[in-house]
């Protein structure tokens, strides 16, 4: 019944449009955010054969289409370089539709779960910091525009979503994705130009519920069947493909610059290298349902969290490690650390006040990797090597850029000897040595590990104040 009910219903928008003039997708809207310099997709419906002409105020070219038999047209316009000066575009079948205040700029989807659709206004008893004074700064940002896809189901890929651009200011910004906020504003500000969000997303979400059916069905067991999805996940956040047919799907035409991404907390608990691969295939699936080749994919490593209701445990660890190799397999793609941005008294908080910090370290690697600004630093530490004498253990490190954050009172370190049991450890840093680490209760170290526990905060950073990457020396 429920398949025969979205099935009709999505007959019934399309018959629509064949009764009206052109109907655009909820995307091509006043106050959009265009891709800068480069040929944008612009897309809608209408009477099927009907032509459609496009104009737009930055030049006198006009493009056309045609709209096939289900009334779908599309045309692909070329954008100037991006300004705060407000354009237009006026589609004309006969009766003409304007699209005003579009602005040309960069434009970044804003992709995963709830701490990326946590807004600047927080969730209930999930503050975000400094809210008041985020608040009155967004009039300094109205280079910055963001759109919210509903968050909704769908058995099948849907086409369009009930959506609308929002500027940037007091009234509006405590509903923009706070992550996706910052890093916009920090690019905005940094370049001078516009910056546009594309929020598709759902709190609570897998990898599993972004994949398509084909993908499911190559690489996993997921059910597929609506009956036997809703009677495997009672939270409705978990199911599989539902999410990516309702939610992202309608976003596939729009022409963006990259994926910014922050997700994996309902993945915790999964095996091997399952979620790294699964990862890695979304972005794959992403990028050819773009059809805009290898763009940038961001993505954050989540944050330090009680997992099972257990502080020292390691599934979340385990996570995080899975999402650090991610990194290494997907082209153009980086990963930021979030273990500093986690006060100690959020154990039981899995959504973090400090979203400043996310959005503005997803800002350095775009920055840096896609605009130029090679003198900002972007990468953060990473684990190089150890070698052991005696008692101490000596640990190097890469990506320090000339530099550590400090040379003593090094927290987070750990230590193990062949009984293969971690105690806590001393650490400090020689610049000819590396880290130096020893334990009392350890005499003869085999393995080191760096917070790696469900929730352990560290105090390692590089010159650009990018924390120390989590990580073992073990395979244990």
């Amino acid at each position: 019944m429920y398949k025969q009910f979205l099935m009709l219903a999505a007959f019934a928008l399309c018959t629509s449009y064949s009764d009206a003039k052109v109907k655009l997708h909820h995307l091509i809207s006043d106050n959009m955010v265009v891709q800068q310099q480069t040929d944008v997709r612009l897309w809608g419906w209408d009477s099927p054969g009907k032509k459609v002409s496009v104009s737009v105020s930055w030049s006198d070219d006009t493009y056309t289409a045609k709209s096939d038999k289900n009334g779908r047209w599309m045309v692909k316009v070329k954008t100037p370089a991006a300004s705060m000066t407000p354009l237009s575009i006026t589609f004309d079948d006969g009766d003409k539709t304007t699209v005003s205040n579009v602005l040309s700029g960069e434009v970044w989807v804003c992709a995963g779960q709830s701490n990326m659709e946590m807004p600047v206004k927080g969730f209930g008893n999930c503050p975000v910091l400094n809210y008041n004074k985020e608040i009155l700064d967004a009039v300094n940002h109205k280079g910055v525009r963001s759109v919210k896809i509903p968050s909704i189901m769908r058995t099948t890929p849907q086409e369009d979503a009930d959506c609308a651009w929002r500027e940037c200011n007091p009234n509006t910004v405590g509903d923009f994705s706070a992550t996706g906020y910052f890093f916009a504003r920090m690019v905005s500000d940094a370049l001078g130009i516009p910056v546009g969000l594309i929020e598709a997303n759902k709190g609570g979400t897998r990898v599993e519920s972004w994949l398509t059916e084909e993908n499911l069905k190559k690489y996993t067991d997921e059910p597929l069947d609506s009956a036997e999805i809703v009677k495997k996940f009672s939270w409705d956040y978990h199911r599989p493909l539902l999410w990516g047919n309702g939610t992202f799907n309608p976003i596939l035409n729009y022409t963006v610059k990259g994926i910014l991404f922050y997700q994996g907390c309902s993945n915790v608990g999964n095996p091997g290298n399952k979620y790294s691969d699964l990862l890695a295939l979304l972005v794959k699936q992403w990028r050819e349902q773009f059809g805009l080749g290898e763009i940038p994919f961001y993505f954050v490593q989540i944050a330090p969290y009680y997992y099972d209701d257990d502080i020292n445990g390691l599934s979340g660890a385990l996570l995080r490690e899975q999402q650090f190799r991610a990194s290494t397999i997907i082209p153009n793609s980086a990963i930021i650390g979030t273990n500093d941005l986690v006060y100690p008294y959020e154990t039981q908080q899995i959504h973090p006040a400090q979203k400043q910090g996310v959005g503005e370290r997803l800002a350095y690697l775009a920055l840096n990797k896609q605009y130029g600004m090679k003198q900002i630093i972007c990468d953060a530490p990473t684990y190089k090597s150890m070698t052991v004498s005696n008692d101490t253990v000596y640990v190097q490190l890469d990506n320090l850029a000339e530099g550590i954050s400090r040379y003593e009172d090094i927290q987070g370190f750990e230590l193990a000897g062949e009984d293969k049991v971690f105690h806590k450890a001393d650490a400090y840093y020689y610049w000819t040595k590396g880290v130096i680490i020893t334990s009392p209760e350890v005499k003869k170290p085999v393995a080191v590990r760096y917070c790696f526990r469900n929730f352990l905060l560290g105090n390692v950073a590089n010159m650009g104040g990018l924390p120390l990457f989590p990580f073992r020396s073990d395979n244990w």
